[in-house]
């Protein structure tokens, strides 16, 4: 027993005295010392446990469809535009729908989300033998990432919370992209807008088609007691966001995209109003082979008139990701904008990097830099105003992920991040980045503010670089180059990277890799229109063109050295000081490239590459080769026309490899 400084011991506290409430004359005894709770019930108390959400701020003026009106009027009306989304074409009108988790266990809760926040819109007057008729959908709307970790872990299996707070899920069978299986209607407007025939990645289907997908999906997703609704936006330029809404049936999908979507905030959401694009997800739900167009039970269908998007047959998250990029791909440049692939980050000054490069050039790692704001790693967009990014967050590799390697993205793996495929040990959960047991295509989605350097609005004022980033395991590329205008336009158009490919007898060589503007599965339209704007606002604005290559020197791979991280570093930094522009220049053959002579902190010896190949009869052989490998992709875009005349064809074709 503790003394109190007498060497007495202390007196002990008394117990809460136990007293009988006569006042209430039924003798019953309670501990006096705390008021008892209210409920009745456990489920009561549950229900008590969760707090109701405040009314968000009334909105000052006029600022949406819905501003003016009473709260519960606004709420119907929100359900009203879920049920049309939800909406059978043979039926003509949606199901019955009311805000809720059907697996609420208190009657209590349920009717005051049902008749008190909620209400439903009634179904048409059909045939009784439909169910649909006779049962509610339940929407959970907008649900926050703790409401998503609970629906997920509950009902999805494959999906556990990890060590670090992440969220690990199963994408099934698909763990990637199935860009065989995506579908674009070609209607009379797209049939002379979009790109289509060789090398472009839109594959067509009719309208009739692309409805019966869309009959298959709705019909799926409304056969469900629940569904998630997410309400969100693209495009942190205000006057250019696009409003979207997407319908899954995966707590998993749900959390994806409110990580990489815009979140809109309380205001927002509650004047959302009518989406422009929607997804209907119905991934855990194969697509009718014998249905015409399709090639497997896996569907991806983009309807540009109709602004919807069909998921079928796949339940790998990215597909809606890259879906609205493609949409955006499409809508941006109506209205003037350049939607772009691109990494993208400012520095202090207000100096903004534009980076271009396909999986294995560095583009996250050298985009993502400490002395610098990080707008966003993939999707942004170039308007009259200057750069924004389209979404809220980012999607960053995981396999052989590590602390010293990738802080950021190591850090930003914890609460609200939904990791993809990844395994972890059954009792720890800590992950095992390189276990590629599932898949080598293990992924982190996470909000963008997780990145300590995120600039906050994603906007920025017009680039003054344009980075086009090589991994050339040739070897016969400069470190760096800079590129006049039509040189930048030839090698954007070009989306050049080499990648290394094992053969039968185990000889490794180079493989190239062409992808028009560094992102030919997502672009709608004909490169040459995306390349023209991007001159465009380059002459416009003052932008300078950059080809930098992150791949091999002194010989090709097997025989030549990756050129090292801290070069590349050194090379980036220069051209965002601007020192780079005031150096040196000298011109290569073949390419015509102008390469410095002199950059601070790299070796002189490795800027012009013929320095660095022991073999030089090899190393002219290697480049002629390469030469040839460009023109023979770039024969796809000759016979385009870009402006009025033939001319700024002729000056991009005049600036590739000439021998």
């Amino acid at each position: 027993m503790a003394a109190n400084g007498t060497g007495l011991p202390m007196a002990r506290k008394p117990l809460a005295k136990i007293v009988t409430d006569d006042k209430q004359g039924n003798g019953m005894c309670h501990d006096d010392s705390a008021k008892g709770v209210k409920a009745q019930t456990i489920d009561e108390l549950h229900f008590l446990q969760k707090k109701r959400s405040a009314p968000t701020t009334p909105l000052e003026g006029n600022q949406g469809a819905f501003a003016s009106l009473p709260d519960d009027e606004r709420r119907r009306q929100q359900l009203q535009s879920i049920s049309a989304s939800l909406a059978s074409l043979t039926r003509g009108t949606g199901p019955k729908v009311v805000r809720g988790d059907p697996a609420a266990k208190s009657s209590q809760a349920v009717e005051h989300v049902a008749h008190r926040h909620h209400h439903h819109v009634e179904a048409p007057a059909i045939s009784v033998s439909d169910d649909s008729s006779l049962k509610f959908t339940h929407v959970l709307y907008n649900l926050s990432p703790a409401e998503l970790y609970e629906q997920a872990v509950k009902y999805e299996k494959g999906s556990f919370i990890t060590s670090s707070g992440a969220l690990a899920t199963l994408s099934g069978a698909k763990t990637g992209r199935s860009p065989r299986d995506k579908r674009v209607v070609m209607d009379d407007t797209t049939q002379n807008e979009l790109w289509w025939g060789r090398g472009s990645p839109n594959i067509e289907m009719d309208e009739h088609t692309f409805l019966v997908n869309r009959e298959r999906a709705v019909d799926y997703l409304n056969s469900l007691d629940k569904v998630f609704v997410n309400d969100q936006f693209l495009n942190w330029d205000p006057q250019n966001r696009i409003k979207v809404r997407i319908v899954s049936a995966r707590a998993y999908h749900s959390l994806f995209m409110h990580n990489m979507c815009i979140r809109p905030t309380d205001e927002e959401l509650e004047n959302f109003g009518t989406p422009d694009f929607t997804i209907y997800n119905a991934g855990q739900f194969p697509c009718n082979r014998y249905t015409h167009y399709m090639t497997s039970s896996t569907s991806i269908d983009l309807n540009l008139a109709r602004k919807e998007m069909v998921i079928l047959g796949t339940q790998y998250a990215g597909e809606m990701k890259k879906g609205l990029f493609s949409v955006m791909h499409y809508l941006m440049p109506k209205r003037q904008i350049l939607s772009l692939h691109s990494g993208c980050n400012m520095g202090i000054d207000g100096d903004v990097a534009l980076f271009f490069g396909l999986s294995g050039t560095g583009k996250t790692t050298l985009s993502t830099d400490h002395n610098r704001y990080l707008i966003g790693d993939d999707e942004h967009c170039w308007s009259d105003y200057g750069v924004s990014n389209i979404e809220g967050g980012c999607y960053a590799k995981c396999i052989d992920l590590s602390r010293e390697k990738e802080p950021d993205i190591w850090n930003a793996i914890k609460f609200g991040t939904v990791l993809e495929n990844v395994v972890f040990d059954e009792h720890t959960r800590e992950v095992e980045y390189g276990d590629k047991s599932v898949t080598e295509n293990t992924r982190a989605a996470y909000p963008i503010e997780y990145i300590p350097n995120a600039k906050l609005p994603c906007i920025g004022p017009h680039p003054k670089n344009v980075i086009l980033l090589a991994c050339d395991a040739f070897g016969v590329l400069p470190p760096v180059s800079k590129l006049n205008l039509a040189q930048t336009m030839y090698h954007f158009i070009s989306g050049y990277t080499a990648l290394v490919a094992g053969t039968e007898d185990g000889i490794k060589e180079p493989t190239a890799t062409f992808s028009a503007c560094f992102g030919a599965a997502f672009i709608m339209l004909h490169p040459t229109k995306y390349a023209a704007m991007l001159a465009e606002k380059m002459q416009t604005h003052g932008a300078t063109g950059w080809l930098v290559n992150t791949g091999w020197s002194g010989g090709s791979y097997g025989s030549g050295n990756r050129i090292k991280l801290a070069y590349t570093r050194k090379i980036i930094d220069a051209i965002h000081s601007g020192s780079l522009l005031n150096a040196t220049y000298e011109k290569t053959d073949v390419f015509g490239l102008e390469i410095p002579t002199a950059i601070e902190g790299v070796p002189s010896e490795i800027l012009r590459p013929e320095n660095t190949w022991g073999d030089k009869k090899a190393y002219k052989n290697t480049l002629l080769k390469l030469g040839g490998l460009f023109k023979n992709n770039f024969e796809t875009f000759t016979n385009y026309k870009i402006g009025k005349d033939t001319k700024l064809t002729q000056e991009i074709l005049a600036a590739g490899p000439n021998f």
